[in-house]
C-alpha cells in the first residue's frame, strides 16, 4: 500500500504539485511582508526534500535542509518584533556583506561541486552547487528582511528554471518563472516600504 501511494505521487506529479502550490504561496507572502510565509515554506520544503533525492539533484536537496533551519529562524526572527512598524523594518546590504556573499558562493560551489562530481552521481553538479550556494545567501538575507535578497533570489530563479527543465520538472520550473516575477515584485514593494522608513 505504502509503495502504490509513493509510485502514484511520483508518476502523477500531486507532490510535485503540492510543493509547487505551497513554494508559490510562501514567496508571495514574503513578498508582502507577511509572516505567514514561514509555514508554507517548511511544507514547501518538506516536499521538495523528497523530490531532489528522487532526481539526485542533491546538492538542493541538502539545501532544503538549511532552508527548514531557516525558514524555522525566519519565522521567529519576524515573529520577536512587538510593533507592526519594526516588524516591518527593512535594511540594505553593505559592500563588505557583497564581497563576503561573492567570495562564499565561489568557494562553495568549487568544494560542493567537486565533491559532487566526484563521489555521486548528482545531475549538473557544479550548476547545482552555484544556484545552492546563491540560495543559501538569499534565504538568509531574506530571514534578515535585507532587501538585496530580492535581486539574488531573481538571478539565481532564473538558472533554476532551465536545470528544472533539463529534469523533466515542468511545474517545478514553472513555478521558479513565477518566482522570478514575485521576487521583481518583492524586491519594488520592499523598496518602497524601506524608502518609507527613512522618512
Amino acid at each position: 500500500m505504502t509503495e502504490l501511494i509513493h509510485q502514484y505521487l511520483i508518476q502523477n506529479g500531486a507532490l510535485e504539485w503540492l510543493g509547487v502550490f505551497t513554494g508559490i504561496l510562501c514567496v508571495w507572502l514574503a513578498a508582502k511582508n507577511n509572516i505567514w510565509n514561514w509555514p508554507f515554506a517548511i511544507i514547501s520544503v518538506a516536499i521538495y526534500i523528497f523530490i531532489f533525492f528522487e532526481t539526485r539533484l542533491y546538492a538542493d536537496m541538502g539545501l532544503q535542509f538549511y532552508f527548514m533551519v531557516m525558514n524555522i529562524y525566519g519565522w521567529y526572527y519576524w515573529s520577536r518584533k512587538k510593533n507592526k512598524a519594526a516588524q516591518k523594518s527593512i535594511t540594505l546590504m553593505h559592500k563588505g556583506e557583497w564581497i563576503f556573499a561573492i567570495l562564499s558562493v565561489t568557494a562553495f560551489t568549487i568544494l560542493l561541486g567537486f565533491t559532487l562530481h566526484r563521489n555521486t552521481d548528482a545531475s549538473f553538479p557544479f550548476i547545482d552547487s552555484f544556484c545552492t550556494a546563491c540560495s543559501l545567501i538569499g534565504q538568509f538575507f531574506l530571514a534578515r528582511r535585507v532587501l538585496q535578497n530580492w535581486l539574488i533570489w531573481i538571478f539565481v530563479d532564473l538558472i533554476y528554471v532551465g536545470v528544472y527543465c533539463a529534469k523533466g520538472l515542468y511545474p517545478t520550473a514553472g513555478m521558479y518563472a513565477l518566482y522570478i516575477f514575485i521576487a521583481y515584485m518583492g524586491y519594488k514593494d520592499w523598496k518602497m516600504i524601506y524608502s518609507e522608513q527613512k522618512n
